[in-house]
C-alpha cells in the first residue's frame, strides 16, 4: 500500500510541475501576442468605461 501511495504523490508533483510549465508558457505567449495589463490610461479612466462603454459603479 505504501508503494501505491508514493506513486501517487509523484504523479500530483509531476502534475503540479507539468501545469506550472504549460501555463507559465502560455501566460509568457499571451504576454507577447496581446499583453497581459491594461495601460495605465485605461487603469485611470477605468475598464468598465474603456472596454464596455458603461460605468461599473457610481462613486460620488
Amino acid at each position: 500500500m505504501a508503494g501505491q501511495v508514493i506513486t501517487q504523490i509523484k504523479s500530483v508533483l509531476v502534475t503540479v510541475l507539468w501545469s506550472g510549465v504549460v501555463a507559465t508558457a502560455a501566460l509568457f505567449l499571451a504576454d507577447k501576442i496581446v499583453g497581459l495589463r491594461a495601460s495605465e490610461e485605461v487603469e485611470t479612466i477605468g475598464l468598465d468605461l474603456t472596454e464596455h462603454g458603461e460605468e461599473g459603479c457610481n462613486v460620488a
